[in-house]
């Protein structure tokens, strides 16, 4: 439907990368753009840029999440907070597991709970959910960050089902690779981090996930963009390994 059928958007972890590309994307349609994040200085600096309105809040604080949820009504939900820690499930540990399951699926879990019923029963809406390949793909020792974006791949399809009847759709946005400075928060921001993982690559920006996103909720009517996988041209995903006998421990 039209861009203008919407007033309100809400963004999690806007503070840099594809949650503030998603927030100036937006607030150029003419939404009014509450952006969520930690780091208030980085929340400033986006407003004063786009005009968003700043909530300088933790996805896992749900006292604040449910008192902003209460206090307005959202048209959309971009669920795009999320962190990483990678490791083999052979090496993880609790802290990190909890980590990642508290950003990255109980806060997008609660968020659905506390703003998806409002759209219901106004009969407008649109949820965007940001997961990654790795809820579709595995590629080693990123365990439970597969395990929680799988979880987020789930419950995008599980909205459908539950929303059915109502004017509300539903997105899932599966990045590959993309230029931001996830790696930099993952592996410290260095040169050595940027060779491995940006300098020389041919990648997709924040702006262009954005873009996608965009399109998704600018659809007809009609027409539910229910999944998007975007990934470098030169990227693929999967992969078979098999070892021999006297290679395994």
């Amino acid at each position: 439907m039209p861009m203008s059928d919407y007033k309100t958007a809400l963004v999690t972890g806007a503070s840099s990368g594809i949650g503030a590309a998603v927030v100036e994307r937006l607030c150029r349609e003419g939404l009014q753009v509450h952006a969520l994040a930690r780091r208030a200085d980085a929340l400033a600096d986006l407003a004063a840029r786009t005009g968003c309105i700043p909530h300088a809040l933790d996805v896992t604080d749900g006292h604040g999440i449910a008192r902003l949820a209460g206090e307005f009504a959202f048209d959309i939900l971009v669920n795009n907070a999320g962190v990483d820690r990678p490791r083999s499930i052979l090496k993880a540990d609790a802290e990190e597991v909890d980590l990642l399951v508290d950003v990255n699926l109980r806060a997008v879990l609660h968020m659905a709970r506390l703003i998806v019923p409002g759209m219901a029963e106004r009969n407008r809406g649109h949820v965007v959910n940001i997961g990654s390949i790795a809820g579709e793909y595995h590629f080693g020792g990123n365990a439970t960050y597969h395990a929680t974006k799988a979880a987020v791949h789930m419950l995008s399809r599980q909205l459908r089902v539950d929303l059915l009847g109502r004017m509300v759709r539903v997105t899932e946005i599966c990045p590959g690779r993309v230029a931001t400075d996830i790696f930099a928060h993952v592996h410290g921001d260095s040169a050595e981090t940027r060779e491995r993982f940006i300098d020389g690559f041919l990648l997709p920006q924040a702006s262009d996930i954005a873009d996608a996103i965009a399109f998704a909720i600018a659809a007809p009517a009609a027409v539910n963009v229910g999944h998007i996988e975007i990934m470098p041209t030169l990227q693929v995903p999967g992969g078979l390994t098999t070892l021999r006998a006297a290679d395994a421990a």
